[in-house]
């Protein structure tokens, strides 16, 4: 399944990949769409740099079972269960060898579904070095959603070191922002308020106990939240929810910018430095934090389909973006039997 821009999908008959040395094919089980895809790719062609597609198979959050190993593939084994960090990188400049590849800098990083073919199709040709293993008590689609957006969720809340006890606000509900409310409670947070303009996608945030309430404006946050939550994170990449993110968290705390996109306008004294927060900006996640992740998704029996709100399969991925695309649900998988 290609992605010509126009909010447009090209369903093609390609043949079966073979790996080569380091490589393995993946009998594609579920992948699921990202807000990424349809910013950058569906609607049109924006990408420069990472963003650039190559006219490659669309997908980048795939799970699947490996089919067959190439030569020099020594850690998996056909029949494995396998998450694909969707990121190539170069595996030797010093973002590589810290494990996070998204930000790898050699020319020779590619993105699945991106920069090489990615998992809305039956098979994926993968390198071995990319795969985590899915825990038994995950599923696929449990998988596809750790790919990218509970893997970035995840990421962010560490990288502001959220502990026990704190309160948490999240900008932006859509499925990082569910993913991000999930994995707080999952970590200790007590009370997780969340805000976003979509009555539909506060409703399923309630329904999911991603959030304790949310919100529709900013000006109800101030009687939730009082002087402000410990920890936020801004998950919806507009320039409004950016500044509510910072404007309610409190003095002393942490906010994790995650959504891309937007222009943020701040009074830095006054939101910034008078009240001495700690800024992050987090993109996706290490190869080692997202098989943490995983480890901890099993033990804590935490299931991330839950965020996903509508499934379809491969031929029917025409429907799957227009869904998608219209930003009213959850997550959307599309799955492969």
């Amino acid at each position: 399944m290609y992605l010509p821009g126009g909010r447009r999908v090209d369903l093609r008959e390609v043949p079966d990949p073979e790996p080569g040395p380091g490589e393995v094919v993946l009998a594609v089980r579920a992948s699921t769409i990202c807000g990424s895809d349809l910013r950058a790719i569906y609607r049109e062609h924006l990408g420069e740099g990472p963003e650039a597609y190559q006219d490659v198979i669309g997908g980048h959050e795939p799970c699947g079972q490996v089919l067959a190993v190439g030569s020099e593939v020594e850690r998996v084994r056909v029949g494995d269960r396998v998450v694909v960090h969707h990121i190539s990188g170069c595996g030797q400049c010093d973002e590589c060898r810290r494990g996070y590849q998204v930000s790898c800098t050699s020319p020779r990083r590619q993105a699945y579904g991106w920069q090489r073919d990615g998992g809305h199709a039956e098979q994926l040709l993968a390198r071995e070095r990319d795969l985590l293993p899915l825990p038994d008590s995950l599923t696929f689609l449990d998988g596809a959603c750790v790919a990218c957006g509970f893997a970035t969720a995840y990421e962010a809340l560490c990288r502001v070191a959220l502990v026990g006890g704190e309160q948490v606000l999240v900008t932006g509900l859509g499925p990082v922002g569910l993913a991000a409310g999930m994995l707080a409670s999952a970590m200790g947070s007590p009370w997780v308020v969340g805000t976003d303009p979509s009555p539909e996608r506060r409703a399923l945030a309630r329904e999911l106990g991603a959030v304790d309430v949310a919100v529709e404006s900013d000006e109800e946050l101030g009687d939730l939240l009082g002087d402000g939550a410990e920890v936020s994170v801004e998950c919806s990449g507009a320039g409004a929810a950016q500044l509510t993110a910072l404007r309610h968290t409190r003095r002393h705390g942490r906010c994790a910018l995650v959504g891309e996109g937007g222009t943020l306008t701040v009074d830095v004294s006054a939101v910034l430095i008078h009240r001495q927060l700690a800024v992050h900006g987090s993109w996706v996640a290490p190869t080692w934090r997202m098989s943490e992740l995983l480890e901890r998704l099993a033990r804590w029996d935490l299931h991330p389909e839950r965020v996903v709100t509508h499934r379809f399969p491969l031929a029917e991925a025409a429907q799957a973006y227009e869904t998608a695309d219209a930003g009213v649900g959850g997550k959307v998988g599309i799955v492969v039997e």
